[in-house]
Parts: structure tokens; C-alpha cells; sequence
């Protein structure tokens, strides 16, 4: 009967505790106020703040893979390095063809 109630624990994975979300949140909270904070009140001229964004984009990421997807917990490190290679051409494709966008569409206009 032990047996039957361990297999349906989550099946031997670890899972977060309170304080890493609560670590995560926080740092999640930060990272997208500091732009906001550094668009809305102009404090930089237009190249700094993209640069400020594209920072704390890359942090934003980093943040939610290692606090909520738990990339740093998984046992076997093959699966890290293949999600966070993933997650990095996927990050590099949205926010180059962003930019890509913005300044072709400002050019245009």
C-alpha cells in the first residue's frame, strides 16, 4: 500500500519549494518594473533603453527557466543543456525578429 501512494508523489521529481516562487516572483516583479520604470520616465536616450530591455529580457528569461520550469533540478543534465539551447535560439529568433521589425518599420515611416 506504501508503494501505491509513492508512485503518485510526482513520480520522484522535485518540485519548488515556497521560497524559490517566492524568489522567482519577486525577481520576475523587478525585472519587468525596471524597464517600465526606465521607458515611462525617460531616463536614458533611445539606444540605452533598448538595451535596458533586451537585459532585463534575457534576466526575465533566465529567472523563469531556473525558478518555475526547474531547469537547474533535473536529473539528467543532457535534457538541461538541450532545454536551455532551445530556449535560447527560441529567445534570440523573437527578440532578433523584433528588433528586426521595429527598425524596418521605423525606417518605412
Amino acid at each position: 500500500m506504501a508503494n501505491h501512494n509513492q508512485a503518485h508523489d510526482g513520480h520522484g521529481e522535485s518540485h519548488g519549494s515556497l521560497k524559490s516562487y517566492i524568489i522567482g516572483f519577486v525577481l520576475s516583479i523587478v525585472l519587468t518594473i525596471i524597464p517600465l520604470v526606465v521607458v515611462m520616465n525617460e531616463m536614458f536616450d533611445k539606444k540605452t533603453n533598448t538595451v535596458i530591455i533586451l537585459i532585463a529580457a534575457v534576466l526575465q528569461f533566465a529567472v523563469q527557466l531556473l525558478f518555475f520550469m526547474h531547469l537547474r533540478e533535473e536529473k539528467k543534465p543532457r535534457y538541461n543543456l538541450t532545454s536551455l539551447i532551445l530556449g535560447l535560439i527560441i529567445l534570440l529568433v523573437i527578440v532578433g525578429g523584433s528588433i528586426w521589425i521595429m527598425t524596418y518599420n521605423a525606417v518605412a515611416v
